[in-house]
């Protein structure tokens, strides 16, 4: 059990903000994707990840920070009320920091990660066989030449940038014209690191 947790039980109220970490692969997977869900929750475990989840969810609508009741998260998550080190939401939490998707600043407060790097090969050796070639297979997806749709999202979402717009703005505008929200948002961190090095990219 981490060392940072021995203060804490399932009566604490706990004050949780996003952890501005940069993930190793820049744009990383936000913890409610299905990367996430299909690659990383094989090694932490369902519990872990939904926690993740839920904190990732809640921080959406709070994003300066928000104290949580770790009892009320507890029972939200179907952790049940067994507290001390060994209970299973106290393992769940820990288990997080092991993984460095959260950090405790300092005794009851706690920092999240807002996106989740890709699997290392150490890590990926410990997926199943087929995993692994999902993995694999997504990443050379990843990989190739833009298609036509997502040229022409990062160009709205640049257009926009250049006319003003904000980057939330942006990303409302091209949800309003219908872009899947995962898309939409590559799309604008894609925009916003072209307009960054000034490199325009061809229709």
């Amino acid at each position: 059990m981490n060392a940072a947790l021995d203060e804490l039980s399932l009566e604490s109220q706990i004050f949780v903000e996003l952890w501005d970490v940069k993930t190793p692969d820049d744009a990383g997977h936000d913890a409610r994707s299905e990367y996430v869900e299909r690659y990383w929750l094989p090694l932490l475990g369902p519990s872990t990840t939904w926690l993740l989840r839920y904190i990732a969810t809640r921080l959406e609508t709070a994003p300066s920070g928000l104290s949580l009741e770790l009892c009320e998260v507890a029972r939200a998550l179907g952790l049940g009320e067994r507290s001390g080190r060994n209970g299973p939401f106290m393992r769940s939490l820990a288990r997080m920091i092991d993984f460095e998707f959260a950090t405790m600043l300092r005794p009851g407060h706690l920092a999240i990660r807002q996106r989740m790097p890709s699997l290392s090969s150490r890590q990926l050796a410990h997926l199943s066989p087929e995993l692994r070639t999902a993995h694999a297979l997504n990443h050379e997806r990843q990989q190739a030449p833009a298609d036509p749709l997502r040229r022409r999202g990062v160009q709205l979402a640049l257009s926009l940038l250049r006319l003003g717009e904000s980057e939330d703005e942006t990303l409302q505008q091209l949800l309003r014209w219908r872009y899947q929200p995962g898309f939409a948002r590559s799309c604008v961190r894609s925009a916003l690191a072209e307009r960054a090095s000034g490199h325009i990219q061809p229709a």
